[in-house]
């Protein structure tokens, strides 16, 4: 009888932990559609809709998968970032879509207010890397002026670069501190967290109160049929360090550098990195404050 009762005791107890297995799976599968039902805004992203797939990730360089994509990631905004004179404008404010005006070594800055005045351009890009020159150079000078006058942030491409013919020695996040200090009214945001030199991009957003990240990026292609282990190690830990390390959760931005990035899928591994209790302000409120947005009531389209 005992054994009897040994075995019956055993085998409600495999129910029970069946069924408290069922629950976990059950659980996590509805956190993980919360998670994807969350509306996003992408701040870092560009609109080269060249028509054809982005040379490395394959992804077509269209404004219907653009969109498409936004959509797919619940996103209800997004920054876009141009290159002067490359032909990568293309006003879409009444789709949720601010554009950063880009610059070169010597930017237009006449161009630059126009557009600024009329609503063009919500904030200033600069290629650091790209152009050879650093963050503080004097060519750049008045466009911290304009930032401060028309109350807009400027973002620098910082860390590792997509040209040979960049020079790494400007793409060093660190250089901005000193722009930051010497602009105090006027919002930065270190694109990339300066992967990878992620520790002085982390350290100038920590030190500086105007000075923000975006985590764009740290990978490329679609992260989901990339090895899991790879995704960790370069995406979700680096961007857990900084996250603790900057001590404010106000401080970081979800960006996904489309089309360098399926956006969703980025989204997905991000959130990995992020509590879950400051996803709201690292993938949407962060960006409407230092961006000054005005998202969608519902997924871009």
């Amino acid at each position: 009888m005992k054994t009897s009762a040994t075995l019956i005791c055993l085998a409600l107890l495999g129910l029970c932990g069946c069924s408290s297995a069922a629950k976990t799976r059950h659980d996590a599968n509805i956190e993980t559609a919360a998670a994807d039902d969350l509306p996003i805004i992408d701040a870092h992203t560009h609109t080269e809709f060249t028509g054809h797939p982005e040379p490395v990730t394959g992804i077509p360089m269209t404004e219907e998968e653009y969109f498409k994509e936004l959509k797919e990631a619940h996103a209800i905004g997004a920054v876009a970032h141009t290159h002067q004179g490359q032909g990568d404008y293309f006003d879409l404010r009444s789709r949720g879509i601010m554009h950063c005006a880009g610059v070169t070594t010597r930017p237009n800055f006449n161009d630059i207010e126009q557009g600024l005045k009329t609503g063009q351009y919500g904030c200033i890009k600069v290629y650091l890397g790209y152009e050879h020159q650093p963050a503080n150079d004097l060519h750049y000078q008045p466009l911290y002026k304009l930032a401060e006058k028309y109350d807009i942030p400027v973002v620098f491409h910082t860390g590792d670069t997509y040209s040979t013919k960049a020079k790494l020695k400007y793409a060093d996040p660190l250089t901005i501190d000193e722009v930051a200090v010497d602009h105090p009214k006027v919002r930065f945001v270190i694109a990339h967290c300066g992967n990878p030199w992620i520790e002085s991009a982390a350290e100038v957003a920590y030190k500086n109160p105007n000075v923000w990240l975006d985590g764009s990026a740290f990978l490329i292609g679609n992260v989901d049929k990339q090895p899991p282990e790879k995704v960790e190690e370069y995406l979700v830990k680096p961007v857990r360090w900084i996250f603790g390390y900057i001590e404010d959760p106000t401080k970081l931005m979800f960006g996904s550098d489309w089309p360098l990035n399926n956006i969703a899928a980025y989204a997905r591994a991000f959130k990995r990195a992020i509590p879950k209790e400051h996803w709201k302000a690292v993938f949407r409120d962060n960006a409407i404050r230092v961006f000054k947005l005005k998202p969608a009531p519902g997924p871009l389209q």
